[in-house]
């Protein structure tokens, strides 16, 4: 999995930052995004991020997920 591969949620996942459903308990089961950034180091240090995926679905709603959590639709070629 690398930046720019289209992912979806393969589990469940409750979110709680939403746009449309702030503060209430959100699925995003079955949602579909494009991987924007993997952590890996922050200010030039390594770190272990329990969710290193940041996924965005559209413009105002990104999330953190695991490699677990979601299934590559479509890789990025170059």
């Amino acid at each position: 999995m690398k930046v720019g591969d289209r992912v979806r949620i393969k589990k469940s996942v409750i979110v709680y930052h939403h746009p449309e459903h702030r503060g209430q308990p959100f699925d995003i089961q079955n949602q579909e995004g494009e991987v924007v950034a993997i952590v890996t180091e922050w200010h030039g240090r390594p770190v272990s991020a329990n969710l290193p995926l940041q996924v965005k679905f559209d413009k105002k709603f990104r999330a953190h997920l695991s490699a677990e959590e979601v299934e590559v639709v479509q890789e990025l070629t170059k």
